[in-house]
């Protein structure tokens, strides 16, 4: 009795392989044409990229618009043929902000105190993290439900003892030995120094984990820490390390990513902040901060001109331009860093 021959998945693809290599391109067109489900994938495709092309649109054409207006002359502010391509291309905008609106300067202020903010509160709210989720100790769930109302309480609740506090700063020496060792303590804090217009409030806030958007950061680093497998720590135990060694050696490497996406999120708070600038910083000795930039029009770009109103919100929008932009540059070659701390976080599933 003949065996009938085995037809395998290979010989088939080889058939097949065969059959369409004799077909001209035209042929194997109409063939997928006529398939019963082509046309709905066509139309799927289609919708699909109509729908992502007028989401794009909606959200990159303010940005185009204000990049746009930003070469704009004031003539061409206030002609109504003048959508985004400007007739008078200049760069006047940005030559005074940068000379008269001391861009450099602010520049500088604003990314040494940014980075400042950051380190600190990179390290304090990866130090309390991981405490609060590696260690069960009496009280650890009240701590991190403080944690969660400094997220919740308005930072304008805050702006009065805030000021007072720093404006008026001291160590809180008790009364009693404050009095025994009065010209010490007088020598070492200066007896109620004014800390305004310094960097003090910031890093003093960022060391004690109630600076801007820390509440958060703390949240971050927990839930990431928490993802943790004790086994580590405990080989690390076994072998005789101990629990700031296991930290610094075996905790903090893994955790990189989420350090860096914590890096991140406390720099580009901290460089667009205005309420706690406006708190700690005032008056003509205060340090000259990115957002300041758009408080003032540039003299030089200050026109006798029915349009000068339209003009001063262009203005504003370039200067809003020149504060992201290096933010903007930062992410660029940071993305990947910021993507894997948020997947890491256990935000997202």
């Amino acid at each position: 009795m003949d065996s009938k021959p085995i037809i395998t998945k290979e010989t088939k693809n080889r058939i097949s392989v065969d059959y369409e290599g004799k077909l001209t391109f035209k042929e194997r067109l109409m063939q997928k044409v006529k398939a019963s489900n082509t046309w709905i994938k066509v139309i799927i495709s289609i919708f699909k990229f109509i729908l992502m092309l007028g989401i794009s649109y909606v959200i990159l054409f303010p940005f185009f618009s204000k990049i746009a207006g930003s070469f704009m002359s004031i003539d061409d502010v206030v002609d109504a043929t003048v959508s985004l391509i400007p007739k008078n291309p200049t760069f006047d905008i940005y030559k005074y902000m940068v000379l008269e609106n001391r861009y450099f300067e602010a520049f500088g202020n604003t990314i040494l105190l940014s980075l400042l903010c950051a380190f600190i509160q990179t390290f304090v709210s990866c130090l309390v993290g991981y405490g609060l989720a590696k260690f069960k100790f009496k009280g650890n769930n009240l701590v991190f439900a403080l944690v969660i109302v400094v997220m919740l309480i308005p930072h304008g609740t805050l702006e009065m003892s805030m000021r007072s506090f720093f404006n008026d700063f001291d160590l809180l020496v008790p009364a009693s030995l404050n009095k025994d060792l009065s010209g010490i303590v007088e020598l070492l804090t200066g007896s109620r120094v004014s800390l305004k217009n310094t960097y003090w409030p910031f890093a003093i806030m960022s060391l004690g984990g109630l600076a801007l958007k820390n509440g958060l950061y703390i949240y971050l680093m927990r839930q990431f820490f928490k993802g943790v497998p004790d086994e580590l720590e405990e080989s690390a135990y076994v072998d005789g390390s101990g629990t700031f060694r296991t930290f610094i050696q075996i905790i903090i490497p893994l955790s990189v990513p989420m350090m860096i996406t914590i890096f991140l999120f406390s720099f580009s708070w901290q460089w667009t902040d205005e309420f706690y600038t406006s708190v700690f910083f005032g008056g003509p000795q205060a340090p000259w901060m990115m957002p300041k930039l758009i408080e003032d029009v540039p003299l030089h770009l200050q026109f006798n001109h029915s349009g000068m109103k339209f003009y001063e919100n262009v203005i504003d929008n370039t200067a809003g331009i020149m504060i992201i932009l290096p933010l903007v540059i930062m992410y660029l070659f940071c993305q990947r860093y910021l993507v894997q701390g948020i997947e890491r976080s256990g935000l997202v599933g």
